[in-house]
């Protein structure tokens, strides 16, 4: 019988144990997944958690609902990839051996790689809404908040949903609207891309989009150092940002196991073909979700897209069979703006987004680079899809390659 391990039951983990599951025969196929915690967090969530939009009940679930009947669930921290021999060697003591291994330990947070904002300011002036307690605190902070300098900064890139911070301050334009308090709050967003977004088109659809809420955006603005006790950020080439409130997306790193197994670059992600995952070391370990290094988002929907390709490319390799560039790259995501709306954008590894209709052409009901209400309420309607549909590796009437069906190029746009 031969063995598949999957590290990891977060949402790509659990995606492809469920995927898996059905594709591979049961009597030839033992799939085992290992993680080291109970609590399935619904990642996109922590967004809303802050603004009281949802609260714990909406984010949280055992882990144990969605691994599918027939694959043995461990749970243990993970201590060692032996990837020359075969083998992982979990905390409980346990060693487990495997002829396919599948890597989806995703990213995390680790703030206390930038001296200074993690020191005795972190959860005071100092907060994230990138971890599920963070955006708790953080909602206990804003309910009594009087307002100043809100300065939300990524330190650096990739990051987990890179258009997160942007809906954070538009999120947070209506709620200090909502307040009533809004002109006491001035509102920054620190980054070190060049502009709002990564993409031209998007990033001066999203640039002008701040602009019109009074967002001011500081572009290409490397952190060195947070001084805590003077509130200010400082770059490397020695900008400095004052703040009263900072709301940091601190460094994403891949696993420590990563790292200790020797498997990843220097932020412990593991470097694979960006088209169908298979490590560039090992011939028979693959690398989904956040944990790959690849030129694609680490969001939900590239690891919906990506399981997508990946399960039936699967089978194809364990049977001998050449894998297929299937991945492009394919993204999209609800950008919420606040106040009842939100804008959609799609796009791959070589097309970045359009304006248009999604995902039926003419019709939609989503735009795109648009905003509508009916992109607000696809937002919040993911939550479910993700719980019951996405999570359990069940089919969705989208294509998992990008199709140009309904996006209009930017000359033709223009014009509508």
């Amino acid at each position: 019988m031969k063995k598949l391990l999957i590290l990891g039951a977060g949402t790509a983990g659990t995606m492809v144990a469920n995927r898996l599951s059905r594709l591979l025969d049961s009597d030839a196929w033992k799939i085992t997944i290992v993680d080291q915690s109970e609590t399935h967090y619904y990642q996109p969530g922590f967004l809303f958690l802050p603004f009281g939009v949802y609260g714990k009940q909406d984010v949280v679930k055992p882990k144990r609902y969605f691994i599918p009947t027939g694959v043995e669930l461990i749970m243990s921290p993970i201590e060692l990839i032996d990837a020359e021999h075969n083998q992982v060697k979990l905390a409980n003591g346990e060693t487990l051996g495997y002829d396919f291994l599948v890597i989806a330990t995703g990213a995390d947070i680790h703030p206390e790689q930038t001296p200074g904002l993690s020191e005795h300011e972190w959860g005071q002036s100092i907060h994230t809404f990138y971890s599920f307690e963070g955006a708790l605190a953080l909602h206990k902070k804003f309910k009594h908040w009087e307002g100043g300098r809100l300065v939300v900064n990524v330190v650096e890139n990739p990051i987990k949903c890179p258009v997160a911070p942007l809906e954070f301050l538009m999120l947070a334009d209506w709620y200090f609207h909502e307040r009533g308090i809004r002109e006491k709050v001035d509102l920054i967003y620190a980054t070190p891309l060049p502009g709002a977004f990564t993409k031209p088109t998007a990033s001066k659809m999203l640039g002008s989009l701040l602009e019109q809420k009074h967002i001011q955006v500081v572009p290409e603005f490397m952190l060195e150092h947070v001084d805590p006790d003077t509130k200010k950020l400082v770059s490397y080439d020695e900008q400095e940002v004052s703040y009263d409130l900072l709301v940091s997306v601190p460094l994403n790193m891949g696993a420590d196991v990563i790292k200790q197994s020797g498997l990843g670059d220097e932020l412990n992600f593991v470097p694979v073909n960006k088209n169908t995952f298979l490590s560039n070391k090992f011939a028979n370990i693959f690398v989904l979700g956040d944990a790959a290094a690849v030129p694609a988002s680490k969001a939900g929907s590239v690891a919906h897209f990506a399981t997508d390709t990946f399960g039936e490319n699967f089978v194809r390799y364990t049977e001998g069979e050449e894998l297929l560039p299937l991945f492009d790259g394919h993204a999209n995501c609800f950008i919420e703006s606040g106040f009842g709306k939100g804008l959609l954008i799609d796009f791959n590894y070589t097309q970045e987004p359009l304006p248009g209709r999604y995902p039926l052409p003419g019709v939609g009901p989503f735009t795109l680079l648009e905003e509508s209400e009916a992109n607000h309420w696809g937002k919040l309607m993911f939550r479910w899809m993700y719980w019951n549909i996405l999570l359990k590796g069940q089919d969705m009437p989208l294509p998992s390659r990008m199709s140009m069906a309904g996006k209009w190029l930017q000359a033709t746009a223009s014009k509508n």
